[in-house]
């Protein structure tokens, strides 16, 4: 591992690609950490939809929630007269594994930096016409993950941000993040969260040990098992890391492993069978891709 990660480092200085850091647990312990820049928190971006989905997890364990909940049963309130017909099977399912038939990008980070949708996400949402059938294709957008994290609040009484405040940050001593909430006050449940590195990793190790922190079952082993296993197909592209996505995690191409993945390069990948954790964070200036390929040819597929 110390050979690759010095190759991967190599790599990195030498084609002057924008890394601010990596850090990789073994057996449960930091095994390796590398900086280019301080460690300090920043906008982790989508891997929040997998703190969500986290939550989520929480819940439906505790029988406050299931995956068949539908979304317009929760908000009959904001559901207009000439609703799409199709609104009425998007269920939690859906929204968790972007299949929720609104087959568009929607409430994504330019959008909401510009206003659409305020002051009320759910009526926005409501409003919308859903043109596929619900369940039937992948189309990535965090409007889902707002659903889904609105549907939790919901259920569960109280603000997800509370609510994982105590459920994980705090007894994973994480700390209280700073945090993106939308106008009507509500934490978006699909990004904006700002957590350091090490910090962010530790969702990781929570899911490689199947929901344990410091032998304290915090998540239902069944739930990361299953938001963690392939739910639903992503479209064939280039990138080896399409390959599937479950409830707010995407799969990897290496044995058993999985991710939390936010833009510009905020990733946990989890490697089970090494029983490994690696994560990085990136800068915002769209030399992702380079970083991803060095990543995966000179470290993750040859572990």
């Amino acid at each position: 591992m110390e050979k690759l990660l010095k190759n991967f480092i190599a790599r990195i200085d030498a084609e002057a690609l924008p890394i601010e850091g990596i850090a990789v647990m073994a057996e449960g312990k930091l095994a390796a950490e590398h900086r280019w820049t301080q460690d300090i928190p920043r906008n982790i971006y989508s891997h929040t939809k997998s703190f969500m989905s986290t939550a989520v997890g929480i819940a439906i364990s505790e029988g406050k929630l299931s995956l068949d909940d539908k979304l317009a049963e929760f908000f009959p309130e904001a559901v207009p007269q000439d609703a799409s017909p199709l609104l009425f099977e998007s269920a939690l399912r859906h929204l968790l594994t972007m299949s929720s038939g609104f087959d568009r990008s929607l409430l994504m980070g330019a959008d909401r930096r510009l206003g659409v949708g305020a002051p009320d996400y759910i009526r926005y949402m409501l409003s919308q016409p859903v043109l596929a059938k619900p369940g039937d294709h992948f189309h990535y957008s965090t409007a889902d993950s707002i659903l889904a994290g609105r549907m939790l609040e919901k259920a569960i009484g109280m603000g997800m941000a509370e609510f994982l405040w105590e459920r994980i940050f705090r007894p994973m001593d994480i700390g209280y993040p700073m945090w993106e909430f939308c106008p009507q006050g509500h934490a978006i449940g699909g990004g904006g969260m700002c957590l350091g590195l090490r910090d962010m990793m530790k969702l990781g190790q929570l899911y490689l040990d199947g929901g344990k922190w410091n032998g304290e079952q915090l998540v239902d082993p069944a739930w990361v098992k299953a938001a963690t296993t392939k739910q639903i197909d992503t479209p064939k592209n280039d990138n080896v890391w399409h390959c599937g996505y479950g409830y707010q995690f995407w799969m990897s191409p290496y044995p058993d492993a999985y991710r939390a993945d936010g833009a510009h390069g905020q990733i946990t990948t989890v490697l089970p069978e090494k029983g490994m954790v690696v994560s990085i964070q990136c800068p915002e200036n769209g030399k992702f891709p380079q970083v991803q390929a060095a990543l995966h040819e000179e470290f993750l597929s040859l572990l």
